[in-house]
């Protein structure tokens, strides 16, 4: 399966700025179902520098300047996936249950164990509480199969919060996220990551898009998607293996990965420094994700 996906972001000032700095996560990266087959970055006015990196997560990083003033700042992405479609997910009562799975993590040595315990540690956005262990500690109990506690603890968070963009911001702490009881995909990644590494289990932030379709008889949308955002808890035997508490399905071929890390600070589709630029600024995204093969 092939999917082209176009992502601009476009930043309007109420009086020129004359320099600024950027990294953008917003070219996808290959994982062990998805391949980027090509991708372009287009960003007006033309930057001065610019340069592709690979960050410490291995996400593709693309950073540059632009240094002639400017009250509008475009950056354009296009990259086509093809995404394997022999995706199996697994038997939820395989593999070991919370208990035989948390005994395991302390002492085993592998180096892929010994890798993702480093996903257990507080980061910017993210602190483990009392409080979030304590909003999923009944679905972990010890005898209960690690996956099928992951499954129904995705199942909790989409009956029990309310996906409304209104009532958080990016920079809304998770204590909040809980009291709200609502919040956007970044949120609800954010309070499963938090709750989870609070018991415990090494979880890390993915970022991407999800293709929407339509409803029957209607046109799709051009730029109606979204970046969007789900988790993911390693386990043995298996690797990393993904939830997406907002629409509580495991993804599979319709969940498009563009980058991982601790939490939303480290892979921010656009963040960096301008000099001027007023007091004000606004911003709008548009995202379209299509199949390729509904174009021919």
């Amino acid at each position: 399966m092939r999917y082209r996906v176009r992502h601009i972001t476009e930043y309007k000032y109420v009086t020129p700025v004359s320099l600024c700095y950027n990294v953008a996560h917003l070219l996808p990266r290959d994982t062990l179902t998805q391949r980027c087959l090509k991708s372009s970055i287009q960003v007006h006015p033309e930057p001065i520098s610019q340069q592709e990196r690979t960050d410490y997560f291995g996400n593709k990083s693309f950073y540059f300047s632009v240094q002639d003033a400017h009250k509008k700042l475009v950056i354009d992405v296009v990259s086509e996936l093809k995404i394997a479609t022999n995706i199996v997910l697994p038997n939820l009562n395989q593999g070991p249950t919370c208990k035989e799975y948390l005994d395991l993590l302390a002492v085993s040595k592998s180096p892929d164990f010994l890798e993702s315990r480093e996903f257990l540690l507080d980061s910017p956005m993210i602190r483990a509480s009392a409080s979030l262990a304590d909003y999923a500690r009944e679905v972990f109990q010890d005898d209960e199969p690690l996956l099928l506690a992951l499954r129904k603890f995705t199942t909790k968070i989409f009956t029990e919060f309310k996906f409304d963009p209104n009532v958080t911001t990016v920079a809304t702490p998770l204590d909040q996220v809980l009291k709200l009881k609502g919040g956007v995909c970044q949120d609800f990644a954010h309070l499963a990551i938090g709750c989870l590494r609070s018991l415990g289990f090494p979880t890390r932030y993915m970022s991407g898009y999800l293709e929407t379709l339509p409803p029957p008889g209607k046109e799709k949308l051009i730029g109606a998607d979204a970046s969007h955002a789900w988790f993911s808890v390693f386990l043995p035997d298996l690797g990393w293996v993904e939830f997406d508490p907002t629409n509580d399905v495991m993804p599979t071929t319709q969940h498009l990965v563009t980058a991982w890390g601790r939490d939303y600070s480290d892979v921010t589709p656009l963040q960096g420094v301008i000099f001027d630029g007023g007091e004000g600024q606004t911003l709008s995204v548009s995202v379209d994700v299509q199949r390729l093969a509904a174009l021919n």
